[in-house]
């Protein structure tokens, strides 16, 4: 791997024909050449037109379901070959447990995003945002906002610590958004990322142009932008600072950038709780994992003035008791070193900066440490970048060098505090958080942290006996929440479930007929055409069901003894239904009245086609409401309507959604709701056929 790395651009790999601007890339450990780094020569505009054209076309094709069902295949894919990417991982530090976060991680990111998007995202093209706004008295003009891809590619600056989940997080929202990625990963791990994003071209999986690599620089990127096009960088605030300047109007920029994140452990977290042992642990696990490189990772830990130096002990015996500084080709390391002599000296600066302020190390040494080496030998290991854990402690907790410093590596200040709302004001002086966790079982100091650091990060995990064993953990974003923070942090969001997907789509208030609306969103709207045909839309298959088709029912009287067998039956007394004096009391009632849900009850009877057929199941209710009451005497009617077909891709059937709307004998609406189905995408002379997933053949035809 001494060759000069590939990079993977319109749809072949390419080396650049000279290496004289070419970058070394070390093993952290021995300080080996891996590979060198250079993108002298590349044709960067060609590459993005590439994925604004054969790109944006190869996503446009399929929907939502389609591209979702391929994340699912490239996780597949990557899960197949992780044991290469982890050996190779070992090269850049990290051990097996930093890989499990890393690639384990980002293939989890694939097939969470997979399963969102089939479960959450229409099978179509377009998301729908929200329920209708009508805009006339008559209905005949009507406001939806909606959301379409961008027309653009989605360029990824990432940083070096996670060459894999810090990759696959931002392409996974962005392919399941139909927005092609051009990744650019850091020049101390490309290697990494060039050896996934191989495994993926690979496997044929991959829809043209809808994933390219740089392994190198980009220059000239931003005089190459232009409206439609996102650029997501992680990395530190001032190197986001400089790229924003430089893109250009109507280029989204998000950025996850350094932050100066705190843990506080609660006034009653004392030693021997379950929440103390859990702070330590976690405290342990986050200057160990990637040994401390994480932008999640805890640099302030803030305790309670009595508790300090009990704090300090606990660490000091966990890392005796756990820790194992070495190469991580060596078996029972747990602790790998920095990637790069680079970053090891730049850590040790800003060790040296917090020492200035008045920092005194507690624990550890600025010394190069005694490590395992490859061999299973102890012993100094000059070439590597190993740095030992370290906490560093502050008499000021105020001190303005603690929180705004920070030694990207496995170290921790720490600072204490007699009050909530000292330890509050201390988290918010970090200037915007990635993360901050507080151990505590008391609620109420819970809710009092809440109010006052809530504002200040984006995301608080609260750590208690309760889900000490079960949590992802402090430093560990999951796809279904938002990763991302206020101030400091970046000011952007990254994961954060279909929120992601979103991000590289543009929401638009589209204005209209109720029939243009439904023939733009494929959902139907009230007042669009509806066909009551002859056929029962329950004895039609998805593949013969369409948009619109719709069943009206017979009147049926509701009579007192009705509403008195049905509230014997259920058990259901309430006054309303049982007693005319003080239902007709109630604002809200003539008298006495039908149950609600047995007037959902007789509207299924009256919709319903009881025969065997297409439709499989009742999936649910949604959205229902009762608007006008049913007194003895009124007779009711339904409206069926089909108001949204989704096929499942990988199954037999789909799901239907069906706009149901109760009237009385005055064409006063009495509920509506939405009935949810599911049907067989064929007749019963074809309902055991199955669609074959996404592949990469069905996406070039």
């Amino acid at each position: 791997m001494t060759d000069i790395l590939p990079s993977y651009l319109q749809g072949r790999w390419w080396s650049p024909s000279s290496d004289a601007d070419a970058v070394d890339v070390r093993d952290a450990s021995t300080g080996e050449l891996v590979t060198r780094v250079s993108t002298d020569g590349i044709d960067l505009a060609g590459a993005l037109e590439y994925a604004r054209g054969v790109g944006q076309r190869s996503l446009g094709a399929l929907t939502f379901h389609q591209r979702a069902v391929l994340l699912k295949q490239f996780a597949l894919a990557l899960s197949a070959r992780k044991d290469e990417l982890y050996e190779l991982s070992k090269r850049s530090g990290s051990t097996q447990r930093d890989s499990l976060s890393d690639v384990d991680g980002g293939i989890g990111v694939l097939f969470t995003y997979s399963s969102k998007g089939r479960r959450e995202l229409p099978n179509s093209q377009v998301y729908v945002d929200g329920a209708p706004e009508p805009l006339s008295k008559d209905g005949s003009f009507l406001g939806q906002h909606v959301y379409t891809r961008l027309p653009g590619v989605a360029v990824q600056i990432n940083a070096f610590n996670f060459p894999m989940w810090g990759a696959l997080e931002k392409f996974a929202p962005a392919f399941l958004a139909g927005v092609p990625t051009v990744v650019k990963p850091a020049t101390p791990t490309a290697y990494i990322a060039e050896a996934w994003v191989r495994i993926l071209v690979e496997s044929g999986l991959l829809p043209d142009g809808s994933l390219q690599l740089v392994s190198g620089s980009l220059p000239g990127l931003f005089e190459q932008l232009r409206l439609g096009d996102l650029v997501g960088f992680t990395g530190s605030a001032s190197t986001a600072e400089r790229l924003k300047a430089q893109c250009p109007d109507g280029v989204r920029f998000t950025r996850e950038t350094d932050s100066i994140n705190a843990s506080v452990l609660g006034l009653d977290a004392t030693p021997g709780t379950p929440e103390f042992d859990a702070y330590v642990k976690q405290l342990l696990v986050e200057l160990t994992t990637k040994a401390g490189q994480k932008c999640t990772a805890i640099r302030r830990a803030i305790v309670p003035a009595g508790t300090a130096d009990a704090f300090v002990d606990a660490v000091r015996e966990k890392i005796a008791e756990r820790v194992v500084i070495g190469d991580p080709h060596a078996e029972g390391v747990t602790m790998g070193p920095l990637v790069s002599v680079e970053q090891r000296d730049e850590v040790l600066g800003q060790v040296g900066k917090l020492q200035a302020a008045g920092g005194r190390i507690l624990l550890g040494s600025t010394d190069a440490p005694e490590v395992t080496l490859a061999d299973g030998s102890t012993g100094p290991a000059p070439d590597g970048a190993f740095v030992a854990p370290m906490l560093i402690g502050f008499d000021d907790a105020a001190a303005d060098a603690v929180h705004t410093v920070e030694a990207f590596g496995p170290v921790a200040s720490v600072l204490t505090y007699d009050s909530l709302e000292e330890a509050a004001e201390l988290v918010g002086r970090g200037g915007g958080s990635l993360v901050t966790s507080v151990a505590t079982h008391d609620s109420a100091v819970a809710v009092e942290l809440l109010r006052g650091i809530g504002a200040y990060n984006g995301r608080v995990l609260f750590l208690s006996r309760e889900n000490a064993r079960t949590s992802t953990g402090h430093g560990s974003p999951v796809p279904h929440l938002v990763h991302g923070g206020p101030g400091r942090a970046g000011g952007s969001e990254e994961l954060g479930g279909i929120r992601a997907v979103l991000h590289y789509m543009q929401r638009t208030a589209v204005q209209g007929s109720p029939e243009m609306l439904t023939a733009l969103t494929g959902v139907w709207h009230a007042g669009a055409a509806a066909e009551a045909s002859g056929t029962h839309p329950f004895r039609k298959s998805l593949a013969e069901l369409r948009i619109g088709d719709q069943v009206r029912s017979e009147q049926r009287e509701v009579t007192l003894a009705d509403i008195e067998t049905f509230a014997e039956f259920t058990g259901d007394t309430f006054y309303a239904h049982m007693d005319e004096e003080a239902a007709a009391a109630n604002p809200f009632f003539p008298g006495r009245v039908a149950h609600g849900y047995l007037l959902v009850s007789w509207a299924a009877g009256l919709f319903v086609d009881p025969a065997p057929g297409p439709v499989l199941a009742n999936y649910g209710l949604e959205n229902l409401r009762f608007l006008t009451p049913v007194s003895p005497g009124d007779r009711i009617r339904v409206t069926l309507t089909a108001k949204e077909i989704t096929p499942r891709e990988t199954d037999e059937y789909g799901e239907v959604r069906w706009d149901a709307v109760i009237h009385n004998q005055e064409d006063e609406v009495i509920a509506q709701y939405d009935v949810l189905t599911l049907v067989a995408k064929h007749g019963a002379d074809a309902s055991a056929e199955v669609s074959s997933p996404v592949t990469a053949e069905a996406v070039t035809t």
